[in-house]
């Protein structure tokens, strides 16, 4: 069960990184990012995905347009705003940083490991 929590809220953390950084790529959908999320082994749903969505875009890091659709109404597609790439840029640090420290926290115990094996 903790180990369970601690995963949550790890995958938790990272989801607004994973969704800049898809969102940087190219205008998308809502639909296309929870595909890419998935294929990335984040499962999300949509009930997660739209609250994040709006939080980012109030917080100016994302904007949005309407474009028609052939298939029904009109979609909303979002794109990163320059903010957002700014914010995307100091968390891609960040990360790289996170990398580091847990690679290095993780080294003796993960050689050991792959020793005993």
């Amino acid at each position: 069960m903790i180990a369970e929590n601690t995963q949550i809220q790890m995958r938790k953390g990272i989801l607004e990184y994973c969704i800049l950084s898809i969102i940087s790529r190219g205008e998308i959908y809502a639909s296309d990012i929870i595909s890419e999320l998935k294929k990335a082994q984040l499962l999300v749903v949509e009930g997660t995905l739209y609250p994040l969505l709006t939080r980012l875009k109030n917080n100016g890091l994302l904007s949005y347009i309407w474009k028609e659709s052939t298939s029904g109404p009109p979609r909303k597609y979002y794109e990163i705003t320059a903010e957002g790439i700014q914010v995307l840029e100091r968390l891609d640090v960040t990360w790289k940083e996170l990398v580091f420290a847990v690679e290095t926290s993780l080294a003796d115990r993960i050689n050991t490991i792959d020793k005993s094996i």
